[in-house]
């Protein structure tokens, strides 16, 4: 402690009382507490000098004080402060050539407590050394004896950047200040005069100083002893150290413990969790993983784990916060805002069929993530199974503007305008933050009203409706949907879990992020893995990566709570299609929106060239043998048709075509059996070969 300063001491010179100095000690430490008030995290936070634990003096081994008078009052129990004979010696040495100082611990602690006493240049000028005797005077005449030496020895400065004597005992040697032996206490005691003196130094002062005591060590021993223990690198504090995640959010002061709304227990295990899953997945090259934990009714953060810790590749970068491609996560939200509209119901029928859409940087042709096409699809398929392409034909119903403002109210910082995503805002190409996205998700649990998520207890903040309660409610029901995810999941997945949970994986482009995020009816859990840098991971999946972290920790949360019922404002109907395109189900619809039956009529979507597109140029690569280039001929419901390009049949259209190109402008058609076009589109190749 660099001293307490005490207003109009060198006026008055009355020192504070025992009690008011040791309320005022500040450790230089910081201590999170769980919401139970386990301690959770114990850093360092002033770095001006390490400080830790103020220890009464009955803790405190009697060697100790006995070593610390030896060395440095001798006649402290009968002085009144200053002690004279001392005193009266110094000044006959210091004439004779022969300084040394003769400052009691009672005048010590006068100069700790106040900086005003402290030296400036290494000597205190006359009128410091009055006042500190004056002071001293104050001190024994208000202070009994133990309670200066028990002041004195937690605000001295012992070696380096160690003051006191918890911080020197655990730091410098390892133990608790009750574990200090008869070697330790002569040490500490022999670096009270000269506290960065170098460790032979010490060596001959703590050895000279064991002469006094009735029983010394050997001095060779001790001399080795003190020597390994100076030149020892510092020990790490035991502390504990479970969320460091937290320390820049919450930025705690020295000495405080500040209580969080985590569990610690939950912490540890959810850290235990992620690393076990990259162990998992350990040779696809996934070194980081994050998760976090919410309390759907209170918006309390249980759990925050923004790095695995040990085998991380970025140990600085937090995973809740750092914003990633959103990938299908983003998926509930478009079809929610669809239903919410009455664009759509769960039972419409969406084309999953190829499509390419003009954009400023030319065609934007969305796939499937398995690069299969499905047909005719429901809403509820859709969604639960994680269809691309009728994600992308909902954009077109919603509008891309009005979809970029819903994701901005729940409150996911998408920094760019709704056009620099385009389509791809659908499929999730905006970045997003983990907790962002997280309660983004426990608003679809609140039956669509958001509130903050917090770190610390609270009053509860009012939430604003962002979203209907009855499609909130509807859009959690398909993503707990077994069976409508099964079409693309299987029922044996790692999203299966006991108990009821509406969740939604996602991948970004190139496999560079990996999402599970869902709910059960009290919690909201999110869990992301990928790699801090960027790279993409090998043949990681939702299902294989981020979700079997997800579903255990799902599992570690135990009673989940009973499943929310259907809100007002939803009617169940008993449901089938003509033709069978799904099997028959009970489904909920908005109220006015219900129907029993879905027919597929003659209005579907005809057949289409989806690539190459109309007035569309094709550049040949010159470096590349003209052998090896290709176009790829693509259509959509084209079953029965077949290629016409230049007027010479090239083949079937229901799959698709491999064509050499040649420079210039080609017809290409879709035809029947008869010959009749149905579909045509010009477009032209540009380039020679022989280069």
């Amino acid at each position: 402690m660099t001293g307490l300063v005490l207003l109009g001491l060198a006026a008055c010179s009355v020192p504070p009382p025992p009690t008011s100095v040791q309320q005022a000690w500040r450790s230089s430490e910081a201590l999170l507490l769980d919401r139970h008030g386990q301690p959770l995290q114990q850093t360092r936070v002033d770095k001006q000098a390490r400080r830790l634990a103020w220890v009464p003096l009955k803790q405190l081994p009697a060697e100790l004080g006995s070593s610390v008078l030896a060395a440095e009052d001798r006649r402290f129990q009968e002085h009144g402060g200053v002690d004279w004979l001392a005193l009266f010696g110094a000044a006959r040495d210091t004439a004779g050539g022969d300084t040394r100082g003769a400052s009691t611990i009672t005048m010590q602690l006068a100069g700790l407590l106040d900086d005003s006493l402290s030296p400036a240049d290494g000597r205190r000028s006359l009128w410091q050394k009055i006042m500190q005797m004056r002071v001293a005077g104050h001190l024994e005449a208000d202070w009994n004896k133990p309670e200066i030496l028990e002041a004195y020895l937690n605000l001295a400065p012992f070696r380096g950047e160690l003051v006191g004597i918890d911080a020197v005992s655990r730091v410098l040697l390892g133990k608790a200040p009750s574990e200090l032996d008869q070697r330790d206490s002569l040490i500490l005691a022999s670096l009270l005069r000269a506290p960065n003196a170098r460790p032979e130094r010490v060596a001959q002062r703590a050895c000279a100083l064991a002469l006094s005591l009735p029983r010394p060590p050997a001095c060779p021993a001790l001399r080795a002893y003190t020597l390994a223990v100076l030149n020892a690198p510092q020990q790490p504090l035991p502390g504990p150290a479970d969320s460091p995640e937290l320390l820049p959010q919450l930025q705690p002061q020295a000495g405080q413990q500040l209580r969080t709304t985590l569990d610690a227990r939950l912490q540890r295990q959810v850290r235990a969790q992620l690393r076990e899953q990259l162990a998992q997945l350990y040779g696809r090259n996934v070194r980081d993983a994050a998760a976090v934990v919410l309390d759907n009714a209170s918006g309390e953060v249980l759990a925050w784990v923004g790095t695995p810790g040990a085998g991380g590749s970025a140990r600085f970068v937090d995973g809740v916060l750092a914003p990633r491609q959103a990938g299908s996560t983003l998926k509930p939200f478009l079809y929610g805002l669809a239903m919410e509209r009455q664009l759509i119901t769960a039972a419409t029928l969406l084309d999953d069929s190829p499509v390419a859409l003009a954009t400023p940087a030319g065609q934007y042709v969305p796939q499937n993530y398995d690069r299969s096409f499905r047909g005719p699809v429901s809403v509820r398929t859709s969604l639960a199974s994680s269809l691309n392409i009728p994600a992308v034909r909902t954009l077109l119903l919603v509008g891309l503007d009005d979809f970029h403002g819903r994701l901005r109210q729940l409150g996911l910082q998408l920094d760019r305008p709704a056009a620099h995503y385009g389509y791809g805002l659908a499929l999730g190409s905006a970045e997003v933050r983990l907790i962002d996205l997280a309660n983004a998700y426990r608003s679809l649990a609140n039956g669509g009203q958001l509130s903050p998520w917090r770190l610390v207890a609270a009053a509860p903040v009012p939430g604003r409706q962002v979203s209907d309660r009855a499609t909130s409610w509807l859009v959690g029901d398909i993503l707990a949907d077994r069976s409508a995810r099964a079409a693309a999941f299987g029922f044996d997945n790692a999203l299966a879990t006991p108990v009821w949970a509406a969740v939604k994986t996602g991948t970004s482009k190139d496999m560079r992020d990996n999402w599970a995020v869902g709910y059960t009816a009290r919690h909201t859990v999110a869990v992301w893995v990928g790699n801090a840098d960027g790279e993409a991971m090998w043949d990681v999946s939702g299902v294989s990566g981020a979700a079997p972290a997800w579903r255990a920790i799902i599992a570690l949360l135990g009673q989940p709570g009973e499943p929310p019922g259907p809100p007002a404002g939803l009617e169940q109907r008993t449901l089938r299609y003509l033709p069978a395109v799904e099997a028959p189900r009970q489904e909920y619809f908005l109220a006015g929106t219900a129907t029993d039956t879905v027919e597929l009529t003659g209005n579907q979507p005809g057949p289409a060239i989806v690539y190459p597109a109309e007035g569309m140029i094709v550049a040949l690569d010159p470096d590349i043998p003209a052998a090896r280039q290709r176009i790829w001929l693509r259509a959509s419901n084209a079953e029965g048709l077949h290629w016409s390009l230049d007027g010479q049949q090239l083949g079937r259209a229901d799959t698709d075509l491999a064509w050499t190109p040649n420079p210039g402008k080609h017809q290409l058609a879709l035809q029947d059996a008869q010959g009749r076009t149905k579909r045509q589109v010009i477009f032209q190749v540009r380039g020679q070969y022989g280069r």
